[in-house]
């Protein structure tokens, strides 16, 4: 189960952060409930997944998985077109994320 929260932390998370552009610094009322209460989902959700996975193993799926969701987002949402050393990167960042979670042992005390 704490997959399932992990996933969906990680959703509220993307789609918090890119309302947050939308928000034009708080200015505008509907995108800023989104970053509210999408950010409150995400870290409550976050809470539920630390109950049982160790909190850098989750933290490294949920910064992995939300750069390269934000990243999409932002291409389809606000048509930003990232450049080679930007795919570059992120690809790094999703082979340490793979990497942890294939090949770590790490466990909750």
């Amino acid at each position: 189960m704490a997959f399932v929260y992990l996933i969906l932390a990680i959703i509220a998370e993307v789609v918090a952060t890119s309302a947050l552009k939308a928000s034009s610094g708080f200015t505008q009322p509907m995108p800023t409930l989104v970053v509210v209460v999408g950010y409150g989902l995400a870290f409550y959700l976050l809470s539920l997944v630390l109950r049982s996975l160790p909190v850098g193993l989750a933290y490294a799926i949920w910064a992995g998985l939300g750069i390269v969701l934000v990243t999409v987002a932002g291409m389809v949402v606000y048509g930003e077109k990232p450049d080679l050393p930007a795919v570059i990167g992120i690809g790094f960042i999703v082979v340490g994320v793979v990497t942890l979670q294939l090949f770590s042992n790490m466990t909750v005390h």
